[in-house]
């Protein structure tokens, strides 16, 4: 299987792309949603509780997991990659979330002016203004943490007229910051459930990059350039959950983010 993993609910987001993108492959979700979310918690938190997950996933078959968190993808990808992959299997995989995002942000942009809107924990790691630097350092980055987002997509409070608030004032922010941006990232999975509201506070001429069709189109990418792995992933179209908390709550909240499929919720411990 193909392992998705995200602190809550957010990676579901990247699954349904995916899945939509290659529905003939099999996956694993997990979702830590006890300990979520993961945005302001310290970097080597982060990477403890992520590497657990990672784990957990492989033990269930997973050959290949992609971290659908930013904060995870921040805080721990790079030392569960160098650290910890050739214990764990040398020829299993863990991928990330920002690089398959900046690998399409320098096409998107004109003015070379972008705006990250993101989970406290993820602006903090600076790990897009790293990552871009390295593809486009002429691209000028803003980075704006939004701290109550991730809780009003958690909490199904994502399009109550308290949100707008919120919402409104991240953009406005990070817009006076630097007016020349013409490109905001959706840096945290979570956010696009807030999309109705976010382009209704971004001025025309700003364009939203949401992320699950970019990681969709990388993961697909990944596999083509990677057959030995293709190779070893099932491919019966089917996809599981797992959840460390409740399952009835988890299902009740996934079914926002993925209508119409059957979910079927395990709850694990790490």
């Amino acid at each position: 299987m193909i392992g998705i993993f995200d602190s809550g609910y957010g990676g579901l987001s990247v699954l349904r792309q995916i899945r939509n993108l290659m529905p003939e492959y099999d996956y694993l979700y997990l979702g830590d949603n006890a300990r979520a979310p993961y945005g302001s918690r310290s970097f080597d938190v982060v990477y403890e509780y992520t590497l657990q997950a990672v784990e957990a996933l492989f033990a269930r078959g997973c050959q290949l997991v992609i971290l659908a968190c930013n904060t995870a993808s921040a805080k721990a990808l790079r030392s569960i990659q160098q650290n910890d992959l050739g214990r764990l299997g040398a020829e299993r995989r863990v991928l990330g979330v920002i690089r398959p995002t900046v690998e399409a942000i320098g096409e998107l942009t004109q003015t070379r002016h972008v705006g990250i809107l993101a989970t406290q924990g993820t602006v903090s790691s600076r790990s897009y203004e790293m990552e871009l630097a390295k593809l486009y350092p002429d691209v000028v980055v803003t980075a704006q943490a939004c701290p109550m987002w991730v809780p009003l997509v958690e909490y199904c409070e994502f399009d109550s007229p308290g949100a707008d608030y919120f919402v409104k004032k991240r953009i406005d922010a990070v817009l006076r910051t630097d007016p020349q941006i013409d490109t905001l990232v959706l840096a945290c999975t979570h956010y696009p459930l807030l999309m109705s509201k976010i382009l209704r506070y971004t001025p025309p001429g700003v364009r939203i990059v949401p992320q699950g069709e970019l990681i969709a189109a990388s993961l697909k990418d990944y596999l083509r350039r990677h057959p030995e792995m293709d190779e070893r992933l099932e491919k019966n179209g089917k996809a599981q959950f797992l959840t460390t908390e409740d399952p009835q709550k988890f299902y009740d909240s996934a079914t926002i983010f993925i209508p119409h499929t059957n979910v079927s919720v395990q709850r694990i411990q790490l």
